[in-house]
């Protein structure tokens, strides 16, 4: 048999799936994603079907099939591994001139649920002649290829001046998400900072206008007043303008200041969060920022400012007071001032510290220390940014043969 494909509307429409097992577990999320209105008739519900009934996503006629179970249902499941119930389902749909789908026998069903999968804003939907391991490979291959810009059709998608703001994660370019991926792959501009995944960028169509904003230290920089113009400005010529950044967008990454400036404007501003290297990069290095028993919060901190700054934000007597995780970012500069204010406020010079540099690059290298020692071993093994600095005993679980 050769079926015909069509894409069906489910919205606010009834769907009836006989049975409550593997099957239907795996059934009723799409369904409900379609935004049909579901119901499950089964003396049993596994677990995470319970969990769809419990939020009120799902009705459950709790008892075995029965024909009128199928008024006004628009399109039907028939997913028990009884085959005489799969039977009665799917003549009583034929008779209601109904789509049967039937997970026992694909021969005697009125319909087939193919591979199914969205990106970049395209269903794809595969039947491999009942072949569901060949139909949902095809499925991935063609997904795969629309996420990493291989299969991509930018000018013919539904174009949205805007600006999105996607955070890369901390610098390897598999760890961006697959949302963020799509979004550098249907931009007309990408404004990119020094952090931001740089071997994606190689991956752009020609035609797409990058322009660079790196913020070196003691360098060159682009104010975030500019920054802030030229996006605006991109995005008001009728362009789509992804703002690219490493980490998260919202962790001093001046994300939500872009934010403002593009509401102000009466700009359609979206974000994509990114890995955040506070907790990604510590992770890379074998190193929980939590631990049953030994931190039961993490704290995260910009270092830019030294302890006693006029301008810093941060109180650092509080700081030393907690007993959990500390996580420092850019503060390699003022890591021994820091460590001096930490261990003022009470934190012990044996206090485990690590630092790693050049999180998920190749070059990733931590390096182990205390509140004690941290100044001499930064100056003893040359730590330049980027790094991220852990202080607290899950650096001890992490590497107890050294402390």
């Amino acid at each position: 048999m050769t079926p015909y494909p069509s894409g069906l509307i489910l919205t606010g429409r009834r769907v009836v799936v006989v049975g409550g097992g593997q099957v239907a577990q795996r059934r009723v999320p799409a369904l409900l994603a379609a935004g049909a209105d579901v119901t499950v008739v089964s003396p049993h519900l596994t677990p995470a079907l319970e969990g769809l009934l419990g939020a009120g996503e799902i009705a459950w006629e709790a008892r075995g099939f029965q024909e009128s179970d199928l008024d006004q249902a628009w399109y039907v499941v028939a997913a028990t591994r009884d085959r005489a119930v799969n039977e009665a389902v799917s003549a009583a749909a034929e008779q209601r001139r109904i789509f049967c789908v039937r997970s026992d026998d694909a021969l005697a069903a009125t319909a087939w649920t193919p591979a199914v999968g969205r990106e970049a804003g395209v269903t794809v939907a595969v039947l491999g002649n009942r072949d569901p391991r060949r139909s949902a490979a095809v499925r991935d291959a063609i997904l795969a290829e629309l996420r990493d810009g291989s299969l991509v059709a930018r000018h013919h998608r539904d174009r949205v001046a805007g600006v999105t703001l996607v955070g890369g994660g901390p610098g390897d370019p598999s760890l961006v998400t697959v949302a963020g991926r799509r979004a550098l792959m249907e931009a007309d501009v990408v404004v990119a900072d020094r952090l931001a995944p740089r071997e994606l960028l190689s991956e752009l169509s020609a035609d797409v206008e990058l322009i660079d904003v790196a913020k070196l230290p003691r360098g060159s920089a682009a104010s975030q007043e500019a920054i802030n113009s030229l996006i605006v400005a991109r995005a008001l010529e009728g362009k789509s303008v992804v703002r690219f950044k490493g980490g998260d967008s919202f962790v001093f990454g001046r994300g939500y200041e872009e934010v403002l400036a593009c509401r102000a404007a009466g700009v359609p501003v979206t974000v994509v969060p990114g890995l955040t290297s506070p907790v990604s990069v510590p992770g890379l290095a074998g190193i929980p920022v939590t631990h049953r028993g030994i931190a039961h919060e993490f704290t995260v901190i910009s270092g830019h400012l030294p302890p006693g700054h006029p301008d810093s934000l941060t109180s650092w007597p509080a700081v030393a007071g907690l007993a959990g995780t500390l996580v420092l970012l850019m503060a390699v500069e003022n890591a021994p001032a820091i460590a001096a204010a930490l261990l003022t406020g009470g934190r012990p010079p044996a206090t485990p510290v690590a630092v790693v540099r050049d999180g998920s690059m190749p070059t990733q290298q931590t390096v182990l220390a205390t509140l004690g020692t941290l100044a001499d071993r930064l100056a003893e093994e040359a730590v330049r940014p980027p790094a991220i600095i852990v202080v607290g005993e899950v650096v001890r679980i992490a590497f107890p043969e050294a402390f």
